[in-house]
């Protein structure tokens, strides 16, 4: 059985969200944060660089979203929720599936460091990643196309646009609501999240 060893606040909960859709039986073991706000040491032993997502499946430990998720998805679940390469939405899939972790989330990062009271720049790399996400929910309903796929489930609206001010942006809040009113997106969240639901 697939263990999810999860992290509090981070990106590893995309992995609990896809069990749920899934409907796959799964080991869910929650992390605390140390009181610094990293990761404690038993999870980091995890994996070798470290850090969140990591799952064990048998004698095997496996770390990065996109590695977990191709794996879930290819070992367990026959390609659910990921188009066939002959499906004219595929490389919309690609697109969206490897945009999450190689251009949004370090985009995110970078606003973390941007000096306390700057105004905000109309033209960060994540301004211009929450436009072309507007933009592309304005085309579609979910990001590969009119069928939810795991790359919704990589790019993590619930996570990632959930403390953000979306009132120019309606296309992603319709879709943020969309995925709010999913079964496995509450359940997810409720496993790996308690306590941002109280």
């Amino acid at each position: 059985m697939i263990v999810v060893h999860h992290l509090a606040k981070s990106q590893s909960e995309r992995i609990v969200w896809l069990c749920e859709e899934l409907g796959l039986a799964y080991e869910l073991i929650r992390y605390e944060r140390t009181p610094e706000g990293g990761a404690p040491l038993e999870y980091k032993a995890l994996s070798p660089f470290g850090t969140a997502p990591v799952i064990t499946d048998g004698g095997l430990s496996l770390g990065e979203s996109g590695a977990i998720v191709e794996y879930i998805l290819r070992r367990y679940a026959g390609g659910a929720l990921m188009p066939d390469p002959s499906d004219p939405e595929w490389p919309q899939f690609l697109f969206w599936f490897h945009f999450a972790n190689g251009s949004f989330v370090p985009a995110l990062m970078a606003d973390h460091y941007t000096p306390p009271g700057s105004k905000p720049n109309p033209d960060s790399r994540s301004a211009r990643a929450f436009r072309l996400i507007e933009t592309r929910l304005g085309e579609t309903a979910w990001f590969a196309g009119e069928a939810f796929s795991a790359a919704d489930v990589m790019m993590c609206l619930p996570r990632f646009a959930a403390s953000r001010d979306l009132s120019a942006s309606p296309n992603t809040a319709a879709c943020l609501a969309r995925l709010h009113e999913r079964p496995a997106c509450r359940v997810a969240m409720a496993k790996a999240e308690p306590a941002e639901l109280s």
